[in-house]
């Protein structure tokens, strides 16, 4: 277990400004302003807090790290891609199949960035709502965003809103996840539901669900008041307490993290898996909270914290 020196004496939770209301299709007007943009390269990793880590196509990290920006990591050094944009509150980062990167933000909606340029995306060109906390490219290669007023589907021209009106559990949407049947997953702060392209299903055995995902076999596996795993017909809870993002790695071991009773990041082996409740490792904690958890190519764990990034590589913790 990893042993920090230095306490934090208060840590932000989460403040968000009022949802807007849903609206079902917006067309985008023409003339969304663009800016020009230059990266810039730094030896040093973000060092405030880091909500999410995905990978792009050419294996590189993308670190979505707050007030600091988001970071492109290739091994050697960091790339603050957002520097022209300035200070946001950025929580979500992804690249879609044609390589265009998505940043979300909680106060100033999308950002949608080329390589080239920067546009953005708020509630005046359709979006739920300014505050976005999760992205995700579907099978069909529509984004969709998770706001405080609903899921929001962008198909490339125009967006259309889904909200409770329309069968969503609750506005707030935190995770999305389509499975293997085509279904669409969301993780709401009140129960998450699936939504099967006309309806949709409310799934009721656990609330303030932040993350979602499905397992190599076809299993779902929920977090959030509590830890759950769905088979397609039973649902199983696997642990009573709370968890914030869960993680698949490439051997099938399945990775927890915790933003309450102080942060932890745990593993269910792989192997212990097919039993009903799988006893978890706990590989560290943290005086706040852990957020995020991506496998980098070697092998190695990385994740997210309220003070920057973290590298495990099976046997030391290094803060970057």
């Amino acid at each position: 277990m990893m042993k920090y020196a230095h306490l934090y004496a208060l840590f932000l939770m989460f403040v968000f400004c009022t949802p807007s209301k849903g609206q079902n299709k917006t067309n985008l007007p023409t003339d969304s302003i663009k800016s020009e943009t230059k990266d810039v390269i730094t030896a040093n990793a973000p060092n405030t807090m880091v909500r999410n880590i995905k990978k792009d196509r050419n294996g590189h990290l993308l670190i979505a790290a707050s007030i600091s920006g988001v970071f492109r990591y290739d091994g050697k050094s960091f790339t603050n891609l957002t520097n022209e944009i300035g200070s946001r509150s950025f929580w979500d980062v992804l690249e879609d199949r044609r390589g265009n990167l998505w940043f979300a933000t909680t106060y100033s909606g999308v950002y949608y960035y080329d390589g080239k340029s920067f546009r953005n995306f708020t509630t005046q060109d359709g979006l739920a709502s300014d505050q976005v906390t999760c992205i995700y490219e579907d099978k069909s290669g529509n984004i969709w965003f998770g706001t405080g007023g609903g899921a929001s589907r962008y198909d490339g021209k125009s967006f259309r809103n889904f909200t409770t009106k329309e069968g969503l559990s609750n506005n707030d949407v935190t995770s999305i996840i389509e499975d293997r049947t085509g279904k669409l997953w969301f993780g709401t702060r009140g129960n998450a539901c699936f939504y099967d392209g006309k309806t949709f299903t409310v799934f009721p055995n656990l609330y303030n669900v932040w993350s979602i995902i499905e397992d190599k076999k076809g299993n779902i596996w929920l977090g959030g008041s509590r830890f759950g795993r769905y088979d397609g017909s039973t649902f199983t809870i696997v642990n009573e307490r709370s968890v914030y993002f869960i993680y698949e790695d490439k051997k099938g071991n399945i990775w927890t993290s915790s933003i309450t009773e102080g942060g932890w990041l745990s593993r269910y082996d792989e192997k212990s898996l097919s039993i009903k409740k799988p006893i978890s490792n706990e590989i560290t904690t943290h005086p706040t909270a852990i957020f995020g958890i991506l496998e980098a190519n070697d092998g190695s764990i990385w994740f997210g914290a309220t003070d920057g990034v973290y590298r495990y590589d099976g046997s030391a913790i290094t803060r970057l």
